[in-house]
C-alpha cells in the first residue's frame, strides 16, 4: 500500500511542466509540516499522527504503525538536523510543499509533501523523497 501511495505522488510530481503552478508560501501548510517534525523530534507519535490526512490514517490504521513506517522509511523525518521550506507548487490539482531536510549526518534530502485541506485544516497526504539538486546524472 505504501508503494501505491508513493507511486501516486511520484506520478503527480512527474506531471508535465505546463501543469505545474508555483504557489505563494502558505503558513498553515508550513505549520502543519513543522508540527509533525516537532512531534517526531519529541518522540510523540500520537501528535505526529494528527497531522496525517484521513487517507494516511486509514492506510496505516494506528499511530504505532505510522510511527514505525516513518522511523524505518524516513529516518531524516524521524530525527532531522534542520528543516527548510523550499517552495509550494500545484501539480494537476495536488498541492506539494518541497522541504529540504538535513539529517543528523549532514546529508541533504529534498522531500515533496502532498497536502490536502480538510475541515480540520491542512493535512499531510503523502511524502515522496525527491532527488536533491546536483545529484544524479
Amino acid at each position: 500500500m505504501l508503494r501505491a501511495l508513493c507511486l501516486t505522488l511520484a506520478l503527480c510530481l512527474a506531471a508535465p511542466a505546463a501543469a505545474q503552478e508555483q504557489l505563494a508560501p502558505n503558513p498553515d501548510i508550513e505549520a502543519t509540516i513543522s508540527g509533525q517534525f516537532n512531534a517526531f523530534v519529541a518522540n510523540d507519535v500520537n501528535t505526529a499522527w494528527t497531522f496525517a490526512s484521513p487517507n494516511i490514517q486509514r492506510l496505516f490504521g494506528s499511530p504505532e504503525n505510522f510511527g514505525r513506517m516513518v522511523q524505518q522509511g524516513y529516518p531524516m523525518v524521524w530525527n532531522p538536523g534542520s528543516v527548510e521550506f523550499i517552495d509550494l507548487q500545484e501539480f494537476g490539482g495536488v498541492v506539494v510543499q518541497r522541504v529540504e531536510v538535513i539529517d543528523q549526518a549532514g546529508t541533504a534530502h529534498v522531500l515533496g509533501y502532498a497536502m490536502i485541506e480538510t475541515e480540520n485544516g491542512w493535512r499531510i497526504n503523502g511524502v515522496q523523497i525527491l532527488q536533491a539538486p546536483g545529484v544524479g546524472a
